[in-house]
């Protein structure tokens, strides 16, 4: 069955009729607007409270956070939790906030590529933060393919604290605004991911597992500068 004959199909259920051109453009312009439902109030706050709520949120989500005072201090950071996990091998995305690093001194030995089954644990950026819930937002490209965000059973994430916003829409308008064409074309990304806590499920007689669609842990290096 072609989207035609399913949309007529919809139209015909539902009783309505061909919509006119009135009507059509009517659902461009609210398309074209990309206007705001309703926000929550719990995030509309100012940055620093909602770089707090985000911290609050991320915890109760069973994220572990890591509060680094520059980027500068990532790879020592890094290489510690790794050794407290008893790892000593991670991949890494090609992001090149992360390649201008200093990681002579890493004990852990550390590779670019995409992520492998068996990988024990990802080092990744995120795109942003988001409050309400204690989300990052990170999304696919060349640099850092989605595998890294799922597959390891480990997901280091690195976010600054500029980087946090309110509430799901800021960050939704943050993204097209990145993606925008100098020519006004909009490219998104072929994935975005929105990522609150370790992976879990309870759908095995309401019990919890951690890491049952991946990683178990989820691990959130927040840098402040």
């Amino acid at each position: 069955m072609s989207r035609a004959e399913i949309f007529a199909n919809i139209r015909r259920g539902l009783g309505r009729e061909i919509p006119t051109d009135e009507q059509r453009q009517t659902v461009q312009n609210r398309l074209r607007a990309k206007a705001d439902n309703i926000i929550p109030a719990r995030a509309q706050l100012p940055q620093p409270q909602q770089i707090e709520l985000f911290k609050s949120m991320t915890t109760e989500a069973a994220a572990e956070l890591i509060e680094l005072d520059s980027i500068e201090q990532l790879p020592a950071a890094c290489d510690n939790w790794l050794a407290t996990q008893n790892l000593n091998e991670f991949i890494c995305a090609s992001d090149p906030q992360l390649a201008g690093l200093d990681w002579s001194a890493v004990k852990a030995a550390k590779e670019e590529r995409v992520a492998q089954v068996g990988d024990m644990a990802a080092l990744t950026t995120s795109f942003a933060g988001i409050a309400e819930t204690g989300t990052l937002m990170l999304y696919s490209r060349a640099e850092s393919p989605t595998t890294l965000n799922f597959l390891p059973d480990n997901h280091l994430v690195v976010l600054h604290e500029k980087d946090i916003l309110g509430v799901y829409e800021e960050a939704w308008k943050k993204l097209r605004d990145h993606c925008q064409t100098d020519d006004g074309l909009l490219k998104m990304p072929r994935t975005v991911n929105m990522i609150t806590g370790p992976s879990r499920s309870a759908d095995i007689e309401q019990t919890l597992l951690m890491g049952a669609h991946g990683p178990k842990r989820l691990v959130i290096f927040l840098v402040k500068n």
